[in-house]
Order: C-alpha cells, then sequence, then structure tokens
C-alpha cells in the first residue's frame, strides 16, 4: 500500500514548476515531506535519497532567505489565508527571482487544522530583469531631464502637468510636488489662457510631431510671483497607448530680450541727448502720413554753434546739446515727438497741430532758451548763453510727401537765419 508521502511525492514531481510541501513536525518545525527537483533548482540545495523526506525545511533554504520565508509560512498556518512572496537566490549561474505561492491545505478527515502548504514557485528573474533595466532606464532619464538647463514640463491629453523638471521649479518658483496633476494653464499669463486649449488641440491635430512656439511673437510664461517671464519654447508630441502626450523645453530668454531691447532703443536713440534719432523721427512721421491726420513739424538750429565750442569746449557743447534736449523734451506734449536730427539740429513732429498753433509752439521753446527759462547748474559755473532759430512746415491736405515737407521745414529756417537768427519761420 503507497503512503500519503509516497503519493504526494509523485504528485510534486509531476509538475513543472517548483513545488513543495512544507509540514511542522511534533517539535513545531519546519520540514518538507515533498519537494520537486524544481524546488532544489530554485533555492539551490541537493536532492537527496528518496528515504531522505521529509527534509528539514532549514536544511534546505539559505540562511539569507530564511526568515523572510519562516515568516510567510508561519503566518499561513496561524491564518490558514493563501500567502505570497517574492524572493532573489544567488546560486552558481547568478541570481534568479522566484514568486512562490503559499497555499494551505488540509486532509479529507475535515479537521479545522492547517495541516500542509503548498508551495509553488515560479521564476520571474526575465520580468525582474527587465523591470530593473526599465527603472535603471526611468532613473537615467529622471536624471538627465533634473540635470538639464532648460525647463522641460510634459502635460498629458486633459493638459495637466505630468512632468516638472528641476529646471522648471526654478523658472516658474513652484516645486514638482505642486504643479503634478495641475492643469499647464496656471503657468501661462491670464490674457493667454483662454486661447490655449484650442491651440493644443490644433497642434494634436496637425502632421507636424514637434515645433518651435510661436517663431513671430513673443511667448511669456508667468511666475508664481505674479511676473512675466519670456520664454522660448519648443514642444512635440507622442501617441503612449493612443492618447498624445505633449513635451515642452522651455528656455528662459529674460537676458536676450532685455538685449535685444535695449539694442532697439539703440538703434533709435541718440547716444549724447537720449532722443529719438533720425532713424525714429522719420519711421513716426511715415507712419503719420499713411493717415489723413493734420500734421506740422520744424526743424531747430542752434545759433552759432561752433563759436560756443571754439569759446568753452566740446564738453560744455556737448553739454548745451543735452539742456536743449531735456527742455525740448519737457515742453513736448504727449503726441509730439521731439528728436535730434544730428550736429547741432533738432527736429519735432507735431500731430494734430495747425500752423499758427505750430509756430506759437515753436517760438515759446525759442523764448526759453533765451531767456534761459530752464534750471540747471552749469559745469562752467555760469551760465552759457545761447538762442535758436527754427523752420515750421505743415502737411498741406492729403500730402504724403516726406521729403517735402522736410524741405519746406528746412528752407523757412534758411530764411529765420538770413533775417537774423533766434527768430521763428513758417514755410
Amino acid at each position: 500500500m503507497v503512503d500519503w508521502s509516497s503519493r504526494v511525492q509523485e504528485f510534486v514531481d509531476g509538475i513543472g514548476a517548483s513545488v513543495a510541501v512544507v509540514g511542522r513536525n511534533e517539535g513545531g518545525q519546519f520540514i518538507v515531506p515533498a519537494c520537486n527537483d524544481g524546488f532544489f533548482q530554485m533555492t539551490g540545495g541537493r536532492r537527496p535519497g528518496m528515504r531522505a523526506f521529509p527534509i528539514p525545511f532549514d536544511t534546505l533554504v539559505p540562511n539569507y532567505a530564511r526568515y523572510e520565508f519562516r515568516a510567510k509560512l508561519q503566518e499561513c498556518f496561524n491564518s490558514g489565508v493563501p500567502q505570497e512572496l517574492e524572493q532573489a537566490y544567488d546560486l552558481k549561474d547568478g541570481t534568479h527571482w522566484w514568486r512562490m505561492s503559499l497555499k494551505p491545505f488540509r486532509h479529507t478527515d475535515g479537521g479545522a487544522t492547517v495541516v500542509e502548504i503548498l508551495i509553488t514557485g515560479l521564476d520571474i528573474t526575465p520580468k525582474m530583469d527587465l523591470t530593473r533595466e526599465l527603472e535603471a532606464s526611468t532613473s537615467r532619464f529622471r536624471s538627465v531631464v533634473d540635470a538639464a538647463y532648460d525647463a522641460i514640463i510634459t502635460i498629458d491629453q486633459q493638459h495637466h502637468i505630468t512632468l516638472f523638471n528641476r529646471a522648471a521649479e526654478n523658472l516658474f518658483g513652484y516645486s514638482s510636488e505642486e504643479m503634478l496633476g495641475e492643469p499647464i494653464e496656471r503657468l501661462l499669463p491670464e490674457k493667454y489662457r483662454a486661447h490655449h486649449s484650442r491651440y493644443v488641440q490644433q497642434f494634436a491635430r496637425s502632421p507636424v510631431r514637434s515645433r518651435q512656439m510661436d517663431e513671430r511673437n513673443r511667448v511669456y510664461g508667468q511666475h508664481r510671483d505674479g511676473s512675466l517671464l519670456p520664454v522660448e519654447i519648443a514642444i512635440s508630441k507622442i501617441n503612449v497607448e493612443g492618447l498624445i502626450e505633449f513635451t515642452a523645453v522651455i528656455r528662459d530668454i529674460t537676458d536676450r530680450v532685455r538685449l535685444m531691447d535695449l539694442l532697439q532703443k539703440q538703434a533709435v536713440t541718440d547716444e549724447l541727448t537720449g532722443l529719438p534719432n533720425r532713424r525714429e523721427f522719420l519711421g513716426v512721421v511715415e507712419t503719420i502720413l499713411e493717415s489723413d491726420e493734420a500734421l506740422s513739424m520744424f526743424i531747430l538750429d542752434i545759433d552759432y554753434f561752433k563759436k560756443i565750442n571754439d569759446a568753452y569746449g566740446h564738453d560744455v557743447g556737448d553739454e548745451v546739446l543735452r539742456i536743449l534736449a531735456k527742455v525740448g523734451m519737457a515742453a513736448s506734449r504727449k503726441t509730439d515727438l521731439f528728436a535730434r536730427w544730428g550736429g547741432e539740429e533738432f527736429v519735432a513732429a507735431l500731430p494734430g497741430t495747425n500752423a499758427d498753433d505750430a509756430r506759437a509752439i515753436a517760438d515759446a521753446l525759442r523764448i526759453r532758451f533765451e531767456q534761459q527759462d530752464f534750471a540747471h547748474e552749469w559745469r562752467t559755473g555760469k551760465a552759457v548763453p545761447f538762442t535758436v532759430t527754427i523752420g515750421v512746415s505743415t502737411r498741406a491736405p492729403g500730402e504724403r510727401d516726406m521729403e517735402a515737407m522736410l524741405k519746406r521745414a528746412d528752407q523757412a529756417l534758411y530764411r529765420a537765419k538770413e533775417a537774423g537768427r533766434n527768430r521763428v519761420e513758417v514755410g
């Protein structure tokens, strides 16, 4: 008659997976009355002869794995509830990972006490290797993303933030924990939020997979403190299991914008006086002449400026130019443009002004310089007297010819000089 242990051993030997049966002896120690070759291969033990069963559990399982394994067995015996366990075993051919299911069972006599536990083990080494590779890849990706100089932000199809790197934290003033799951609109200025979703949807439908955001206009983000951030954005999209994700690489261009603004200002600004220069003046007048708005202009020349330079030196001559610029700007209306034409000549554009009013404005300015009607501490210790002569011209109805207006003003200036200077003439 075949005994129970033999029948169990025959059963487990016929199973392809790693299988063992664990029971307890009279002293309460764990014993293995049956296991197959797969279980020996799993633990790295050697299969004894048939007469050696049952085998003490501790002789089969390496010391480094024994404590956790025994704890799961004890929990299974006490609760009667199946358990799961994952363990690594260091064998001659490398480390192997196993997932084990512990299932308690009772003999058919109807007893309530758990008699033995069936252990089934599956080799999950390939899966664990893949998991470690993915974790390593993810770790490398995260390291690269966090080390990036530029801000990197990813949003899902609902426009919620799923990645927010360290540079993004520094740029926008939020932590990653604060922004994950938040709508991307939080990082946009208020006036751009309403239309942003439509722009993203258009890009999602487009066959283009990446592009620069907006090449023609400046793009702005919004810092936590509410300040605007001029940025440069490259955005790409990928399909993740049927869903579109968008990743933006965002570069802070505050310094570049500041430099561009400075260069642009320098291109249209006279370095000595700080006034708009000839280029800026001509551009503004051209724009006005595209409309039918009334316009007057004048050309102003400092009388005998060479004598001032000869008598006081060029530093004082430059001081006179700066004083004239300061006073001329202060006397101008918000709609007027007072500019340096070159040398000792200045010009003014007076939109919406007829000939009589333009003459009055020019003459009032002339009188201020003649009477030194302005506050200034001269480097010479006393005022340097100077006067100006001004030629005025007014736009004819429908006139579009800026050169003609300038020529009439210049001719009026010439007549004023011929008439004795320190006066205003209208051309």
